[in-house]
């Protein structure tokens, strides 16, 4: 199956994706809707998704179960509930995990016949060792959206899993242009792929219509806003140093808090912790937002970010003030303004509040509306599909192929975590 994709202004004709997946993830599809539910949400368009996460454990179950969910159209939801006594044995749960997903499955089970020589796609290289050549794939993406090994509490056998992961990758795909630079040294077919945007979503926030948050409804002065996860990536002392420097504002940070203690979180009369909210809900966010916020810290875990939030806040049509990230600089100088000490970073944001330019922002918006998820898709459709190609004729000799044939349990690094 073919579509038309216009996405490079000119017309060409892509290969739409028509294999299964089988997705095993290390975020669950109800937190933050980012990068994974953007683009399985809309490959569920032309095959089935098997969206794997890792294992919830309950010290009151006796009997591994796998709970099964449609959250989205064609995209299942598979979750693994373990009794806790696996808990703190890595390999023995992803074993169990492989088990229940074998039983799912087979003739009579609830995924029977679904999910027949699929492509398995990777977004943590955990499971590698237990899931490559388990299902019989006809190909293995990588989607490396995030150098995990660089996060707080990553597993130390992370490193190890995605060498073994890129040796048995078919295509690898990373969501940051530094990222990108990285894994090209491993593997010769990675593919850079960016943040793309709903840019009709966000942009409800420049509608008349569209309502102000209710929690920030009693608000008379002007928002600095950020949404998005809050953990080590996030810049704290510059998050207390912006509220400090305008008492007459608010800084309202919405997301859930993760990976930190919230009560090491600065507190002042002018900060709002918000929590999580929808994603139906962030465009209301943005527009009760008069500056937008990337205050994130320069560290290991920001060093190859791409922040999905960047195009989303250029589709709203707001001001942008950043910290220093590589990829921001690289993709999104012409729009976003930076500042690269706390007192620049200030400065930047009270002129982007006193004096917007309307030239930037204009700018983000028609760099929001040529950066679309569709468009992502479809490029990464195609060449998966390139990637297929060898195979069509022999897929039988697949499933014994040597790259991808299923590795010995002998061989499965152990492991204490499943978390990255």
């Amino acid at each position: 199956m073919n579509r038309t994709d216009r996405t490079d202004r000119a017309t060409r004709v892509v290969p739409t994706l028509d294999a299964p997946l089988i997705v095993h993830s290390h975020l669950r599809w109800d937190f933050v809707w980012q990068r994974p539910q953007q683009l399985l949400s809309r490959f569920a368009e032309s095959a089935p998704v098997l969206f794997v996460e890792e294992p919830l454990f309950a010290d009151d179950v006796v009997h591994a179960r796998l709970d099964l969910g449609t959250p989205t159209p064609n995209v299942t939801r598979a979750v693994p509930v373990l009794p806790g006594a696996l808990r703190d044995d890595g390999d023995r749960a992803l074993t169990e995990v492989r088990s229940l997903l074998f039983a799912a499955l087979a003739r009579g089970g609830p995924l029977a016949g679904r999910f027949t020589a699929p492509v398995q796609w990777f977004y943590t290289p955990m499971p590698a060792p237990t899931m490559l050549g388990a299902f019989g794939e006809r190909a293995v993406v990588y989607d490396c959206m995030d150098e995990l090994s660089k996060f707080r509490f990553a597993p130390r056998e992370l490193v190890e899993r995605e060498r073994l992961l890129m040796s048995r990758a078919d295509v690898v795909f990373t969501g940051g242009h530094k990222l990108w630079r990285s894994k090209s040294r491993l593997h010769d077919n990675v593919h850079f792929f960016g943040c793309g945007v709903d840019s009709a979503h966000f942009a409800k926030a420049r509608l008349s219509d569209t309502p102000t948050p209710a929690d920030l409804a009693d608000v008379d002065v002007p928002v600095l806003g950020y949404y998005g996860v809050i953990d080590e990536r996030v810049d704290y002392a510059l998050v207390r140093a912006l509220a400090e420097a305008n008492p007459d504002c608010v800084v309202a940070m919405v997301g859930p808090v993760v990976k930190v203690d919230p009560r090491e979180l600065p507190q002042a009369p002018n900060i709002r912790w918000l929590g999580q909210k929808t994603y139906a809900e962030l465009p209301t966010y943005a527009k009760a937002f008069d500056v937008c916020l990337m205050p994130f810290a320069l560290n290991e875990a920001t060093e190859y970010i791409n922040p999905t939030k960047t195009l989303e806040y250029m589709a709203a049509g707001k001001p942008i003030v950043s910290t220093p990230i590589a990829d921001v600089l690289h993709h999104f100088a012409s729009v976003v303004a930076v500042g690269d000490t706390p007192e620049s970073f200030v400065r930047a944001v009270r002129a982007a509040l006193e004096a917007p330019d309307p030239a930037r922002i204009a700018r983000g918006i028609g760099m929001a509306k040529d950066n679309t998820w569709e468009a992502i898709v479809a490029r990464m459709q195609g060449i998966i599909a390139d990637a297929l190609a060898p195979h069509t004729e022999t897929s039988v000799a697949v499933v014994a192929s040597p790259r991808r044939a299923a590795l010995p349990l002998r061989e499965v690094v152990s492991g204490e975590g499943l978390t990255a």
